[in-house]
């Protein structure tokens, strides 16, 4: 792909331009070890290092052009350079303008919330393919744009502008028609931008609760950038699929939770609703019967009750598919009554209420969930229905949300017998100090008995193992389907799928055909 940089300089707001304006930019980078002959070089600022001291190297790569915002030391005669206010709030623009605004050719659906949001994801994209439709889609867990499902390497929900707007044109390029967008707090913000040029035709809002205040200082804040995805179903223009379909806009939002109507007013289209609870909505789930392997329940529209059963163990996916029945439903025209005999096939996300059986006496089981709002979804349901003991090996995030670590540990100690803090991404934190900080929500957790604080990941799952027996359930939470644990020297290699299968092995218990 080839596109001349004076087409790319007419999608920015420039400032100022020196060099020359006819080159030919071949690809686009924000990390100057990731630059080819060719390039347009973004120098963003940032935390720990600025973009602006990687130029030289950038050039040297070949960068034919840079983006910047600081007065540079030096300006290669060769090298086109366009100053502007944010070289991070440029990159989308210019990032849809090369890739040719694949959005615009795509039905874009966008899944927004607390929790939910790849599983949603991957049920939206499953039932799309199981009608028979092409789809792609990029979650945090994994994605599809054209090779198949591949799992997503980073710790980013929602990747920059430069890989989003790849993603959709590799889509585009392969034929599919549908794109299903994990749209997350921070690639919803104007002050990072990753999806503001993204042209969206269903937004749907799982929920809302306290999570990244790190980044958004506040919650409504964080709830006001994500309802963006809402906002944005009123900016696009008339788009056509290749099928010759119009796709029609709208939203969808889960009317059990309280900022449903917040998004509802947010959203300039048509907004439609669910609920996990029997209220009332456009569709909703009643009698929730749940087992160890998925759950059963009725499906209401518009008074018609029927039976609907999937094999995703966890009460919360009742919702979910709801969800997914809704955007799929509106976005193709299927009836919901043709789509529920395809619920049974859908497959789980890696990683959420996975179930590890090596045939060993007691339950095993990962998940994500690493929030407090999330621990409250999964764990009644557990204890309700479990009736050995509950054991739980979690930690939280370093350089994220404080305030939420000693919550986590309360709810922890109200379900689960025993609790096992571990490390999760501690990242510059010093990890005993912050698992002290989820052990202060649980002072009468009496340790060496019902709580024990262990850093090392591997070493606290095989704890859990050695307490837990026939009928008890083991809950590994927080990292799920993530391939490492981030500390303050960087990133080490781990599965905790594996790692539970490996710990399970050493006691002698072997895989179930």
């Amino acid at each position: 792909m080839s596109i001349s940089l004076s087409e790319l300089i007419a999608a920015a707001r420039i400032l100022e331009r020196r060099g020359p304006a006819d080159s030919a930019i071949e690809g686009l980078a924000y990390d100057s070890r990731e630059v080819r002959p060719g390039f347009l070089f973004f120098a963003l600022p940032g935390l720990h290092a600025d973009g602006h001291g990687f130029v030289p190297q950038a050039i040297a790569a070949g960068a034919r052009a840079v983006v910047h915002s600081a007065e540079l030391p030096a300006y290669d005669p060769s090298v086109g350079y366009l100053r502007v206010a944010d070289p991070r709030l440029a990159m989308s623009p210019v990032a849809a303008a090369f890739y040719g605004h694949p959005s615009r050719s795509l039905a874009v659906i966008g899944v927004t919330g607390t929790e939910g949001k790849s599983t949603t994801v991957y049920l939206v994209y499953q039932l799309l393919r199981l009608a028979g439709l092409r789809a792609g889609f990029f979650s945090t867990v994994m994605s599809d744009s054209g090779r198949g499902e591949e799992p997503n390497p980073e710790h980013q929900t929602t990747p920059e502008a430069t890989a989003v707007q790849r993603q959709l044109a590799s889509m585009r390029d392969s034929g599919m028609e549908y794109a299903v967008v994990e749209a997350s707090s921070h690639g919803l913000s104007p002050r990072l931008n990753r999806l503001g040029d993204v042209d969206f035709d269903v937004g749907v809002m799982m929920n809302v609760a306290r999570e990244h205040l790190e980044f958004h200082g506040t919650w409504e804040r964080y709830r006001d950038d994500k309802a963006n995805l809402f906002r944005a179903l009123g900016r696009g223009g008339p788009k056509r699929l290749a099928s010759g379909r119009e796709p029609p806009r709208f939203g969808v939002v889960n009317a059990d939770d309280a900022s449903a109507d917040y998004f509802r007013a947010a959203c300039p289209r048509p907004v439609r609703s669910f609920s996990a609870e029997g209220k009332a909505a456009d569709l909703a789930a009643s009698g929730v019967a749940v087992d160890a392997a998925g759950e059963s329940f009725v499906v209401v529209e518009g008074g018609v009750r029927r039976r609907a059963r999937i094999d995703l163990p966890g009460a919360f996916n009742a919702g979910n598919a709801l969800a997914a029945l809704l955007a799929v439903s509106g976005i193709t025209g299927l009836a919901v009554a043709d789509l529920l005999p395809l619920l049974p096939r859908l497959q789980p996300v890696r990683g959420r209420m996975t179930a590890i059986d090596r045939g060993q006496p007691f339950e095993v089981i990962i998940d994500y969930a690493h929030t407090p709002s999330s621990f409250q979804a999964v764990f009644p349901p557990l204890r309700e229905r479990v009736g050995g003991r509950l054991i739980c090996v979690f930690g939280s995030a370093g350089e994220r949300d404080v305030e939420k670590r000693p919550r986590q540990g309360r709810i922890a100690a109200d379900y689960f017998d025993v609790v096992i803090l571990a490390d999760e991404d501690p990242r510059g934190e010093e990890p005993m100090a912050l698992l002290e900080e989820i052990a202060a929500g649980c002072p009468e957790l009496a340790r060496g008995a019902r709580l024990f604080l262990i850093p090392d990941r591997p070493s606290a799952i095989r704890k859990a193992f050695s307490l837990a027996g026939e009928g008890d359930l083991v809950a590994l939470l927080g990292k799920g389907h993530e391939n490492s644990i981030i500390y303050a020297k960087g990133a080490i290699p781990y599965d905790e799928i594996g790692e539970a299968e490996s710990a399970l092995a050493e006691l002698g218990y072997e895989r179930k055909a």
